[in-house]
């Protein structure tokens, strides 16, 4: 069959668009999806409070072992750029950690969760953690959580656990959110994939490690209580 002289030069355009376009997809395919950036030399704002927390040598100046470990704290934490500098990011996910530990097995000791209430999951935004408790009697926790980011904050006050979902997912963020118990509209205590400590923190609800997740959904049931309260840390 003769091909018209017009769709012949179409034809032929198209053909010669896949051959360029060809090359160039290899191209890309060939460079290394994962491939970790170069460390930097310079040294951060927080050189000093960063080595401390890491066990380095606290002489202020970066060096290429101090920027190995603490580009590999970044990657675990998905801190972004993953580059070792000591900077503010980073800093404030180490300083909040210290906090963390800080609060010990009293994490109610200024004693803003109720304890008149029975058994309530208190949420403290300002350290970033979450506990269980029966009046005064600690019964799980502390342990981290990650709440809500600048723009999404996890909503503070009394509140109740209204409706639990093992395997939820998120049909607005196309993710799994294991765990899930609701407390206010759709925010909820649920587990994730990764560090609690990455920054910028979530949508709104209290993300968990899968064990504390885990546990949290043994211990609660609908109609508990749960109280927010602090402001988390850049909101």
């Amino acid at each position: 069959m003769r091909i018209p002289a017009a769709r012949s030069r179409r034809l032929g355009a198209l053909f010669a668009a896949a051959a360029v376009a060809a090359p160039l997809a290899v191209a890309v395919g060939a460079a290394p999806a994962h491939a970790a950036p170069a460390c930097t030399t310079s040294t951060g704002p927080y050189q000093k409070q960063v080595e401390g927390f890491l066990g380095l040598k606290v002489d202020g100046r970066q060096s290429a072992s101090d920027c190995k470990a603490i580009q590999a704290f970044q990657t675990k934490h998905g801190i972004s750029p993953n580059i070792g500098y000591a900077g503010p990011i980073t800093w404030g996910v180490m300083d909040l950690m210290n906090k963390q530990k800080a609060a010990g097995k009293n994490p109610n000791k200024a004693g803003k969760c109720p304890t008149d209430k029975g058994r309530i999951a208190c949420v403290d935004l300002t350290r970033q953690l979450s506990w269980i408790q029966d009046g005064k009697k600690l019964v799980k926790g502390p342990v981290p959580v990650r709440t809500g980011r600048n723009g999404y904050e996890t909503r503070t006050g009394a509140k109740k656990i209204y409706w639990r979902n093992k395997n939820h997912w998120s049909t607005i963020y196309d993710v799994a959110m294991p765990y899930s118990q609701f407390f206010d509209g759709g925010q909820a205590f649920h587990s994730i994939k990764g560090s609690v400590w990455s920054p910028p923190g979530s949508h709104g609800c209290v993300n968990m490690r899968s064990a504390d997740a885990a546990a949290y959904w043994s211990l609660l049931k609908n109609g508990d209580d749960v109280y927010v309260y602090g402001r988390k840390p850049g909101t």
